[in-house]
């Protein structure tokens, strides 16, 4: 393969927004068929997208709900694929000014994929100049100052704004409502993981045996992403043993890359512990716990608290987090309940005088 060919196929986007350095190493799904999970949306989204295509019109606007690595991003790529048209990518916190809108939405072509991630960090100026355009396609531009500022709107081709989102309670009602279709990504079933861990390998030309696929997506925290990450790690170990990755091997980097039976790695087993041992298993205040697993609150919440409370190791509370049983039992340690129902030295010594 030449150079120029290698190039021209390193470029994933149209319009250099996203660069791949391989499309050996490029997991992410090209279409819906390829995407494995997510049934009832991928089932309605095909749907919007059919119907959409049949009426030569663009896709109305997505919202994509989730924690970080369920697919929002690959579904922006899809839909983009799926509609035949390009995608134009960003994200909240670079759209810091009205202008750098501007100078992406008039570049746009008719029915192009906007996509925008943590599309809740939008700057407030920018998010109310983003509502025009999402229902009349048009961007008031304020011109002069004073007296004599005049606003002139321009009109802009009817695209699909894609948002994804972290934290969807952070997005504002106007922002959200002005959203034709909006969706939330569940953490995957096992049985799916393994799925895409097999797709995975076969893209990365790696041989993998079914019960290794299994253990490293029963290990993957529910998210694709996770799985890719620990596939792409075990078959460096199965390269240096030269073969192909067996149960035994992919157990033996598993353990070396500190993930436990049940998905957790180091991170969540400290945030575990902080709480059972510093804080008698809770009820314990983000900041707090934050402050004690020396990391950010937004992601402690965002990242690790999901999977704990949905692996049912925490729970929130009004008065903070609280560890569950499951927890203590996975660290074998005794709850506060177990520890105060056993006798002390001190109660036998008052029972003796």
């Amino acid at each position: 393969m030449s150079k120029e060919k290698e190039k021209r196929d390193s470029v994933v986007d149209p319009n250099g927004d996203a660069l791949e350095m391989s499309l050996e190493t490029n997991l992410r799904p090209q279409n819906l068929k390829q995407f494995i999970g997510q049934a009832k949306l991928k089932e309605n989204l095909s749907v919007f997208m059919r119907a959409s295509k049949e009426r030569k019109e663009a896709l109305d606007h997505c919202l994509f709900c989730s924690p970080p690595g369920l697919g929002k991003t690959t579904l922006a790529h899809i839909i983009a694929k799926e509609m035949g048209t390009s995608l134009r990518q960003t994200s909240g916190p670079i759209l810091a000014r009205v202008g750098d809108l501007a100078a992406i939405l008039t570049s746009l072509n008719e029915g192009d994929v906007f996509f925008i991630d943590e599309i809740h960090r939008l700057n407030r100026a920018v998010e109310e100049a983003l509502y025009p355009a999402m229902e009349d396609f048009e961007l008031d531009i304020v011109v002069g100052q004073g007296p004599s500022a005049k606003t002139i709107k321009l009109p802009l081709p009817r695209f699909t704004l894609v948002g994804a989102t972290t934290r969807t309670g952070l997005l504002t009602s106007p922002l959200r409502d002005r959203f034709g279709i909006v969706s939330y990504l569940e953490f995957y079933e096992p049985d799916e993981l393994a799925q895409i861990v097999f797709r995975s390998s076969e893209i990365l030309k790696v041989k993998i045996e079914p019960e290794a696929a299994r253990e490293i997506s029963s290990r993957s925290r529910g998210t694709p992403r996770i799985s890719n990450r620990l596939l792409r790690r075990v078959r460096d170990f199965a390269q240096i043993e030269g073969g192909p990755i067996t149960l035994e091997i992919a157990k033996k980097a598993l353990l070396a890359l500190g993930v436990d039976a049940v998905g957790l790695d180091q991170m969540d087993r400290k945030i575990l512990l902080a709480m059972i041992d510093k804080f008698g298993g809770g009820p314990v205040g983000l900041d707090t716990l934050a402050v004690a697993v020396s990391e950010e609150s937004q992601t402690v919440e965002d990242v690790y608290e999901p999977f704990l409370i949905k692996a049912g190791f925490i729970a929130r509370t009004p008065r903070g987090r609280v560890v569950m049983p499951l927890a203590f039992d996975h660290f074998r340690r005794k709850t506060p309940a177990q520890i105060k129902k056993e006798p002390s030295l001190f109660d036998d010594s008052l029972k003796s005088s």
